[in-house]
């Protein structure tokens, strides 16, 4: 469930509407977020996306028209494309503009040398997917520049696609990547991974897969209402000398899930450092 952002007396402009860029913006116009204040700048968004704007009335361009000034601009382009794209874009970032990257390895002061005299107030945030379903968590880390105002309507802003934290040092958002940017992919493996392992033990394909994605996600939202640890959760459905005590002597084992786990999550990181070089 979605929390509404309610009205808005500032704009934002949202470049790129792919599938983070995209599942914002949805997330916007569900919590409230009045289609007027939101201008989109993208060349070619998806169908999708573009059946939704136009649904909403939402202001739609290729690129930023004349003398066109948004309080909020945000930046869900891939990390490979972002610096030119930036670039593109350094005449809507005025002095009272708050510039907000949620692409992976893009660091505050590379945005910074890319807008030059124009950089003001910016914003490295790392969300992710389950946004699309008002299920996201978002961190941010924030210059110096920002005002209290600034920071307030970005959660406003980001809160209307789930959980919103802020951390002080930027290094973080890299291990964030790593953990939570990354981590819907993480989840979708083990569910596949769930599904094969079922089928092997003779399971129909279908009922497989239904078994392990209702699983995934059953325990996922247990978890999400619960006030205990993961641990103690675990623990709780565990029977000593059980079926889940079994499997989970192989999981975690001393060549299990643990260090395999942390193996992934610092290969992630290491790559979302590579990307802000």
């Amino acid at each position: 469930m979605t929390n509404s952002t309610g009205n808005t007396d500032f704009t934002i402009a949202l470049v790129g509407a792919g599938n983070m860029g995209g599942a914002m913006l949805s997330g916007w116009l569900k919590g409230g977020t009045p289609a007027a204040s939101i201008t989109v700048l993208d060349p070619s968004p998806p169908p999708a996306m573009a059946q939704m704007m136009a649904e909403h009335g939402v202001a739609s361009f290729v690129a930023a028209p004349e003398g066109f000034d948004p309080d909020i601009v945000i930046l869900a382009v891939k990390p490979q494309i972002f610096d030119q794209v930036l670039a593109a874009n350094v005449g809507i970032c005025g002095p009272q503009t708050v510039v907000v990257s949620v692409a992976a390895g893009k660091t505050i002061s590379t945005m910074a040398s890319i807008l030059g005299s124009n950089a003001g107030a910016i914003v490295r945030c790392m969300p992710n997917t389950p946004a699309l379903v008002g299920r996201g968590i978002s961190a941010c880390c924030a210059n110096k520049q920002v005002t209290d105002l600034q920071r307030a309507r970005i959660s406003q802003l980001l809160r209307s696609t789930g959980s919103v934290e802020w951390v002080d040092d930027e290094a973080l958002i890299d291990a964030v990547t790593a953990v939570s940017g990354s981590g819907p992919a993480y989840v979708f493996y083990l569910a596949e991974c769930m599904a094969a392992a079922g089928m092997a033990q003779g399971l129909p394909e279908e009922l497989a897969m239904k078994l392990a994605r209702e699983t995934v996600s059953g325990a996922g939202e247990l978890m999400r209402q619960s006030v205990e640890t993961a641990s103690k959760l675990r623990q709780n459905v565990t029977s000593p000398n059980g079926t889940t005590a079994a499997a989970l002597a192989v999981l975690m084992a001393d060549n299990g899930l643990s260090p395999l786990m942390a193996e992934a999550i610092a290969a992630a990181r290491k790559r979302s450092e590579e990307l802000s070089g």
